[in-house]
């Protein structure tokens, strides 16, 4: 199925079963997995709905959600040795959108034999998809992504409250809230608002998409010891940056090295 084929899905998702919700939950319809980690009944339903349409395309592939890899772990050590799999986000920035906020959305990912190929980001709000395909570049909405230039000095995000202004002895812009949803946050250093981003915890289901969108676009997405990103990557320390001196500048100066 072609890409643009695929993000149709997406979209299909989030106006069946996402949008509806938003700004609708009831008490009940949100839980959490651990302390401010939201997981609502979108979520997963809307994994559900993804995963039936892909199963229906690809009835071979492995398709692993974040919602069943949470209740069920060995799925997801299913997908480095599958020929063909896709791993699902189906609402990422999910405490976002149990807020009522914008900043939400679905991401998808496809690997062959372990390998990210393809990837997609869909925000229902704004309107904007993303897909990249290896070798073949990274759109939105169809067209080229121009990445902004700047003369500042290298601008980072991150979630982490303690990070937030760090500096690094005036090397860098002081580093600004991220928008605590990995498919806002890879599109704003796509578009070149920001130049670099720090995470703590690197799920697949976050940052493959992005992760090769980053890639195709000319910059680095990469583990703190500079070991490129993929599903077999340990989930603590990701530094993703739009340009490789932007990369390099960060993570010589990063006060964080976990």
């Amino acid at each position: 199925m072609e890409s643009e084929q695929i993000l149709e899905l997406l979209k299909e998702t989030a106006s069946e079963v996402i949008t509806p919700r938003f700004r609708a939950l009831a008490e009940g319809d949100i839980d959490e997995k651990s302390p401010g980690d939201y997981v609502t009944v979108a979520d997963r339903e809307a994994e559900a709905y993804l995963t039936r349409l892909l199963q229906q395309v690809y009835p071979s592939a492995v398709v692993v959600g974040e919602e069943t890899a949470f209740v069920e772990p060995d799925t997801l050590r299913r997908v480095p040795n599958a020929e063909h799999a896709f791993v699902i986000d189906p609402i990422d920035g999910t405490g976002n959108f149990v807020r009522g906020k914008d900043e939400h959305g679905v991401i998808l990912a496809e690997l062959r034999g372990g390998v990210t190929t393809r990837g997609w980001i869909w925000q229902p709000q704004t309107g904007r998809g993303y897909v990249a395909e290896r070798g073949a570049g990274v759109r939105m909405n169809g067209e080229e992504i121009v990445r902004k230039r700047t003369n500042r000095l290298p601008l980072g995000a991150s979630s982490k409250k303690r990070l937030l202004g760090f500096t690094a002895d005036g090397r860098l812009s002081p580093v600004v809230p991220s928008y605590y949803a990995a498919c806002f946050d890879y599109p704003a250093l796509l578009a070149g608002d920001i130049d670099f981003m720090y995470y703590q915890s690197c799920w697949p289901w976050d940052h493959l998409a992005g992760g090769l969108m980053v890639t195709e676009h000319g910059g680095m997405c990469r583990t703190l010891d500079g070991v490129a990103y993929s599903i077999l990557s340990p989930n603590q320390g990701l530094l993703v940056a739009g340009d490789p001196i932007s990369w390099m500048t960060a993570q010589l100066t990063w006060p964080v090295k976990d």
